[in-house]
């Protein structure tokens, strides 16, 4: 299942702020649209105004099977009612990062980043996945998406910052933050 995250002028997210982190900044648009579908579609007419990222939900890699026992039992599914604050998050690794054996990255990853052992404390409050790009020819490697409730804000900022502090992070060579809230229609 493909998920497909398009930004333009409509959308059940609008955008409250885009900021490049690193590397090339994506056009500003004020609002996203999340679809999930068995297959990509091209839009009809491109547009300078508006984009389209790709990717999909896959196995965990990196993971020992107890962190994802643990990740599984600590983690809050998307979609909640009141978890009306999101962010999306695209990445792009450098070649270094994939030029490395999968031990490697392990070791990077969690051995020295502490990504997983880190993150778990701001579980269930930030619900999270990421989809996978890369293999697809898409701009980045790897679409981060996360919802929580405006009054775990600030959790996510100090679990964003933790992260960016981290050797993993290093390798990290376009990366993108959108802030979103989502769209409520009124009766």
């Amino acid at each position: 299942m493909f998920r497909t995250f398009r930004g333009g002028h409509s959308g059940g997210w609008r955008v409250t702020s885009m900021s490049s982190v690193t590397g090339e900044p994506l056009p500003f648009v004020p609002a996203l649209s999340v679809t999930d579908s068995d297959a990509v579609s091209l839009p009809l007419v491109p547009s300078r105004n508006a984009w389209r990222l790709v990717g999909v939900a896959s196995y965990p890699r990196y993971t020992t099977r107890t962190e994802k026992e643990q990740l599984t039992a600590a983690q809050a599914e998307l979609g909640r009612p009141e978890a009306t604050s999101a962010a999306l998050i695209p990445i792009r690794k450098s070649e270094a990062w994939w030029e490395l054996a999968p031990e490697e990255r392990r070791k990077i990853f969690e051995d020295r980043s502490h990504h997983i052992a880190s993150s778990l404390r701001f579980l269930p409050a930030i619900a999270r996945q990421l989809y996978h790009s890369r293999d697809f020819g898409e701009p980045f490697d790897f679409l981060t998406w996360f919802e929580f409730t405006p009054a775990d804000a600030s959790m996510f900022e100090e679990l964003v910052a933790m992260l960016r502090q981290t050797e993993e992070w290093t390798y990290v060579e376009r990366e993108v933050d959108v802030r979103l809230v989502r769209e409520v229609l009124s009766a």
